[in-house]
């Protein structure tokens, strides 16, 4: 996907000659809230973000990003909904923000343009499908080992009590896996 970002945001700047904006997040602060209409695009510059919803008993992890990936609320994005979820800086976090308008306007402005559009959609479909199949997976071990061969640096950039929360199981069950 970082590739791909890249590429995206270089078709950008070609062809529009805007720069972006960079905003800075503090450990803790939201780039989306639940409720508020998402109004951008994020390249993750340094830093890392975690998006999740609360089920009404625990807060559900159900994405991450970190240096050099894009995020953001994309449901609230595309339909201008209210967010059924929260993207919130885990550490001292830079983006990229590429504006809802700029990037419609850019999409539509060329072919190129709407070619790396439908790459960076096919790239986040396709992480959403290797999602939902995670979860079908019952055995924590085999989540755990998809996950880990897919974004080992995931375990790197994330605190484990997230990525448990991700991979559907207690930080207790994660850490007796990372052990074995």
């Amino acid at each position: 996907m970082k590739d791909q970002a890249k590429y995206f945001l270089e078709i950008y700047a070609s062809h529009t000659g805007k720069e972006l904006e960079v905003r800075k997040y503090k450990r803790g602060e939201f780039l989306c809230a639940l409720g508020q209409v998402e109004k951008g695009l994020y390249l993750i510059l340094k830093g890392a973000v975690r998006a999740f919803y609360f089920d009404g008993a625990e807060e559900q992890s159900i994405r991450f990003g970190y240096e050099n990936s894009v995020i953001n609320s994309m449901k609230s994005f595309f339909d201008e909904s209210p967010s059924e979820i929260e993207i919130q800086a885990l550490r001292e976090t830079e983006v990229l923000v590429l504006p809802r308008e700029d990037y419609l306007a850019f999409i539509s402005s060329s072919f190129e343009a709407m070619q790396a559009h439908i790459q960076v959609i096919n790239l986040l479909m396709l992480s959403m499908l290797e999602r939902e199949t995670d979860l079908l997976i019952t055995s924590p071990k085999a989540r755990y080992e998809r996950v880990l061969a897919r974004s080992p640096q995931l375990f790197q950039e994330i605190p484990l009590k997230y990525i448990a929360s991700y991979l559907r199981m207690t930080p207790e069950t994660l850490s007796r896996l990372r052990k074995s």
